[in-house]
């Protein structure tokens, strides 16, 4: 089995591009706002050119206050995008949602990094930025769905250990559905990497299996921990 990566050619990657092009004439021509389409293609482009550059640099840094950084901006990001669907209380309820995705996350984190892989220096950064940015991800997706669903039961004057189960459920939603799809109808992001790398499928599975359960881990301990940190609140007053 080979082990090295395909190299992807300019012209190879703009017929990828054209997929998205397809898919953003079919929303122009019903009649929908393609702007945003377009916006955002431009800037997912431009985000990963950028952040490419920045890890080449930081990679080869291999500085602990660097790596720390990095990690603190990450997270501080995640916490105000994970309270989008709220805008409206998302000042008032930013510091719970970076406290409950700094808990969780952080101990998901060390979790895998000092206990299961055993990542030697702790801060190698090409290890420990893409866990960690995975982690953040899927913690701050959640806890955005949990966030969004508890608020709506509120709205609906809902008995708050009723509406903190179903907003529990509703944000751990995805990753359950993930368990029951992966390896039947789809190969997760980090075991394609690997496989197309020339890595043994069943070396990636144990590398696979491990994420799963940090990102299960890590959105399920922050979930909990933000609507946890609810109880006491009355978040209907907090829109006034």
């Amino acid at each position: 089995m080979s082990n090295s990566v395909y190299h992807i050619p300019t012209p190879n990657l703009l017929l990828a591009l054209s997929l998205v092009l397809l898919v953003i004439l079919i929303h122009a021509r019903w009649s929908l706002q393609a702007r945003t389409l377009i916006y955002a293609t431009v800037r997912m482009i431009l985000q990963l050119v950028l952040v490419g550059f920045a890890l080449i640099y930081i990679f080869n840094q291999k500085s602990q206050i660097i790596i720390c950084l990095v990690l603190s901006v990450m997270l501080i990001i995640a916490s105000w995008i994970s309270l989008h669907p709220i805008k409206a209380l998302r000042r008032k309820l930013y510091t719970r949602a970076f406290l409950s995705l700094f808990a969780g996350c952080t101990f998901t984190l060390i979790v895998i990094v000092a206990g299961v892989i055993r990542l030697t220096p702790w801060y190698e950064p090409r290890y420990l930025i893409p866990l960690a940015g995975m982690i953040f991800a899927n913690a701050m997706n959640a806890l955005s769905l949990a966030a969004e669903r508890f608020q709506s039961e509120v709205e609906r004057n809902v008995e708050f250990t009723k509406a903190r189960a179903v907003a529990f459920q509703a944000g751990m939603l995805p990753l359950i559905n993930s368990f029951f799809a992966v390896g039947l109808v789809s190969l997760p992001g980090m075991m394609t990497g690997q496989i197309l790398a020339g890595v043994s499928p069943l070396v990636a599975v144990r590398y696979q299996v491990m994420v799963m359960c940090m990102l299960f881990g890590a959105s399920g301990i922050s979930t909990a921990i933000y609507l946890s940190m609810l109880k006491h609140t009355n978040v209907g007053s907090l829109e006034s």
